[in-house]
């Protein structure tokens, strides 16, 4: 099982890495979509790596922040089989009042899990290479994995959301392992 020194290896910004804490800049597309299309080949080249070198059954996210670039950027690779798919400029118009409490892990610092309450189902806006507006609703798991991500993007890590009094465990405590969130 790969651990926070692999990541780390891997290219992977750890908590406590100055860019993890930043505001991301957005693109000016389409005046930067070869810009974009650079940051988008980056990332994938990435999530394949990961891939190769642990299962994430709750499906996986990669912000730019995370491999040092400080864009609006992130691709998530979806539980399901379904191929990676990019998010640019990603902001959240509508969160459901429903929510859940779920572990979450991250990339950059991979050894412990914590709890975080979000939103059931979101609706995010957000642009394709070529600057048109996009708009997609996520339910569940994804809504929860496009959320991590977008934090990421406004500089803020899934400990920063956790309720006060809880705790980050450490993987050797985590036994959610290897399965997909349940709802």
């Amino acid at each position: 099982m790969a651990g926070a020194k692999e990541m780390r290896e891997l290219g992977i910004r750890q908590r406590g890495d100055p860019v993890l804490g930043e505001t991301c800049l957005r693109f000016d597309l389409p005046a930067e979509a070869e810009l974009a299309v650079g940051v988008e080949r980056r990332l994938a080249v990435m999530i394949e790596r990961l891939a190769g070198v642990h299962v994430f059954a709750k499906g996986m996210g990669l912000a730019a922040p995370q491999i040092g670039i400080p864009r609006a950027a992130a691709m998530l690779r979806p539980p399901d089989g379904r191929p990676p798919f990019l998010l640019l400029n990603p902001r959240v118009t509508e969160r459901s009042a429903e929510t859940d409490e779920q572990f979450e892990g991250c990339l950059s610092f991979f050894d412990v899990r914590g709890r975080v309450v979000r939103p059931v189902r979101i609706t995010v806006a957000h642009a394709a290479v070529d600057g048109t507006p996009l708009v997609t609703r996520y339910e569940t798991g994804m809504a929860r994995l496009v959320l991590h991500e977008i934090d990421h993007l406004a500089g803020t890590l899934y400990a920063d959301r956790m309720s006060p009094g809880s705790r980050l465990i450490p993987l050797d405590e985590y036994r959610e392992g290897g399965r997909a969130w349940e709802y």
